[in-house]
């Protein structure tokens, strides 16, 4: 199957999910359920859900048992932007084509919602009261919690952003920026791709190793691509505004290594995580694809 139907595929799964999960916007409080489903559903490229789908599929997961844990991964996906987008933070004004939330609401909804999508993601894993296929024992269902609040909080996505705001208008090396984004972004590829492996009954260490491998490259290229696109792409195809890491003064993998060591960064990692994948005996097409299509996006 071509990465693109996949990805086509599973974006319209997610969102059907997203649906089926959000509170409704008519409910109460309204303001706050609105904000929350304004920027769940968003269209994205739902690129965590594809990872949590295409590695469970490999391992022969239940489908069922993907649903939940694609659809909580992009929930803290969801509120990490919202977060990200703040006036407090990287102050951006626009999201995936659109206003950012604070924008479009205000600033302390869009607090909330955020918050609000971040309990609701480890809400739905443990006790996912609309979805009866769900059918997942409870030490894995602990497990998948513990997974997703490693790579929120301060050893994860939250310590990453408070190391970003922190080299903000300074100098740094490689490992420093690469530990920092590894935190960030790599954090919760990690952990979709760690979460598709523990819905699947699959017990294999040496595949849960090279699948770290795979998602740490993976996660690492991917923040390598996008600082290249801040520079390369326009801020209509990005959905943000081009040139923002520049205006804000911060360290990005062009401005350390410039645009060609950039890109040849890119690529030893993402050759490092295929030949990970070369390793695993099962047909690892779907998440092969996925390491080509990162490289070679355009937003």
């Amino acid at each position: 199957m071509p990465h693109s139907e996949f990805l086509s595929q599973v974006q319209a799964r997610t969102n059907n999910l997203l649906e089926k999960t959000l509170p409704p916007a008519t409910g109460e409080p309204k303001r706050l359920h609105q904000a929350m489903r304004y920027s769940a559903l968003n269209p994205g490229k739902r690129i965590r859900p594809a990872l949590v789908f295409a590695t469970g599929e490999m391992l022969n997961a239940e489908p069922g048992n993907l649903d939940i844990p694609a659809v909580a991964v992009e929930l803290i996906h969801a509120y990490s932007l919202i977060h990200d987008d703040l006036p407090c933070m990287d102050d951006d004004d626009l999201r995936r084509g659109i206003p950012t939330c604070h924008i479009q609401f205000d600033e302390a909804t869009a607090v909330l919602a955020g918050d609000a999508l971040q309990t609701l993601a480890f809400e739905l894993l443990s006790n996912p009261t609309n979805h009866s296929d769900y059918n997942m024992p409870d030490h894995q269902k602990l497990m998948m919690l513990n997974e997703l609040s490693r790579a929120s909080g301060s050893l994860g996505m939250g310590g990453g952003q408070a190391i970003d705001l922190m080299m903000t208008n300074s100098s740094s090396d490689l490992q420093t920026l690469e530990s920092m984004h590894n935190m960030k972004t790599g954090a919760l590829i990690n952990a979709s791709v760690k979460m598709g492996f523990l819905a699947s009954d699959c017990q294999d260490q040496v595949i849960l190793t090279q699948l770290t491998t795979y998602s740490s490259c993976l996660g690492l290229a991917f923040q390598i691509k996008d600082d290249i696109l801040d520079i390369e792409g326009d801020t209509k195809t990005l959905g943000k505004p081009q040139g923002s890491d520049l205006e804000n003064n911060k360290l990005t993998f062009p401005s350390l290594l410039g645009m060609g060591g950039a890109k040849k960064r890119a690529d030893e990692l993402i050759s490092r995580a295929l030949d990970a994948l070369e390793r695993i005996p099962l047909n690892s097409d779907k998440l092969a694809n996925f390491a080509n299509f990162i490289v070679n996006r355009s937003n």
